[in-house]
């Protein structure tokens, strides 16, 4: 019997919950994976720290664990008692079952596990300048970023089109806080809603192999900073300098991309550990999840496919706008997310098939991996 139907057929929340965590074994241990990694490498280069470990758990305690659970079950019945008057008690016992109620929770423990992961990452990111002695490619990616868009810098070509105080504060607002919302509601919903049960485990495979790939393996190979620091990695100050004079015109306003970069220039310098701390820019994590996440929203509803590329785009020129990354670091991102989720895909695929194989009686009913 799958070990989730199992679960969702006891009576018992706690020993629901005790197989749905066990049935994601496989999820904790690419966690722990990643994480005994990366704390390996921190050993290795003398930059281990303890203290990174406290970085995250508490504000993904009160995400994942507090706001976000309570802001489902706000939801649910708020649509429960919208859309159904006869049946509205029986609905409100299946959707508020001990079973889903253990689903959310299983998810909920991933979550917590996997800021861990978080912690290593920013450990292992903040760790790579020092490693290096700076950032060795911004020179180069940004001559790239100039040859492939008509010899000129790709901001300059944005600039007619988006070099208003109005839109520069939209933009702001959204690569700040509605990209945050957006990645992280997502996440939350694939992990604890059983609606998202047949693509559960490949989406967060494919989103602890984006930060692996994207955010580890190829930013520390191809180490760059991004324009808004370019002058003090290479010494050319003039290059970007008309960019970060139009950037600065939002002063210290909530969502100031000039105010999160001086943070995160003071936290390199200082050489310490801070929320999302670290600097690379290639390739661009925040272009990798938004694909990401556009990737699996398309799976679960093909009517949003066009809108969600176009935000993708949006999100990508955001970033060249704003001075975090060279055109080319969203480009190669974008490319690499779709690489992670056709291999995730196809590797899911041939393991069904297998398994398939070995028991011709298992029906591969995404349903059955959940409580109803």
């Amino acid at each position: 019997m799958n070990v989730r139907r199992g679960a969702a057929n006891t009576g018992s929340f706690f020993s629901s919950l005790v197989a749905y965590a066990l049935a994601d074994k496989w999820l904790y241990l690419a966690i722990a994976a990643y994480s005994l990694a990366g704390s390996l490498f921190l050993l290795h280069v003398g930059l281990f720290d303890w203290a990174s470990f406290g970085i995250y758990p508490g504000k993904w305690f009160f995400l994942f664990a507090v706001f976000m659970p309570i802001v489902t079950v706000l939801w649910d019945a708020a649509t429960i008692i919208h859309r159904f008057n006869h049946r509205r008690r029986l609905v409100f016992r299946r959707v508020f079952s001990q079973g889903r109620l253990a689903y959310m929770g299983a998810g909920i423990l991933c979550l917590m596990a996997l800021s861990l992961f978080q912690s290593v990452f920013t450990a292992v990111k903040t760790a790579f300048p020092i490693i290096e002695g700076g950032f060795p490619y911004d020179a180069t990616h940004a001559a790239l970023d100039r040859l492939i868009h008509f010899n000129t810098d790709p901001w300059r070509i944005l600039q007619p089109l988006l070099g208003f105080d109005t839109m520069r504060l939209l933009i702001e607002w959204n690569y700040n806080v509605l990209w945050f919302v957006i990645c992280f509601a997502v996440l939350f919903f694939m992990m604890t809603s059983p609606k998202a049960a047949g693509m559960r485990t490949r989406y967060f495979l494919c989103f602890c192999l984006v930060w692996t790939i994207i955010g580890t393996l190829l930013a520390g190979f191809f180490l760059s900073a991004d324009p808004a620091y370019y002058g003090f990695v290479t010494g050319d100050a003039d290059r970007f300098a008309d960019q970060l004079a139009l950037l600065a015109r939002s002063g210290d306003s909530a969502h100031s991309a000039t105010a999160y970069q001086h943070y995160l220039w003071t936290v390199y310098t200082q050489k310490s550990l801070g929320f999302g701390s670290g600097i690379s820019a290639f390739p661009s994590v925040h272009v990798g999840l938004i694909t990401l996440t556009a990737l699996f929203l398309a799976e679960f509803n093909r009517k949003l496919a066009i809108p969600l590329v176009a935000y993708v785009a949006f999100v990508m020129l955001s970033s060249v706008y704003l001075g975090w990354h060279y055109a080319i670091d969203g480009y190669v991102s974008a490319a690499v997310t779709l690489l992670i989720y056709a291999g995730v895909n196809k590797a899911s695929e041939l393991i069904e098939t297998r398994r398939m194989g070995q028991r011709p009686d298992l029906a591969p009913d995404a349903a059955s991996t959940a409580p109803a």
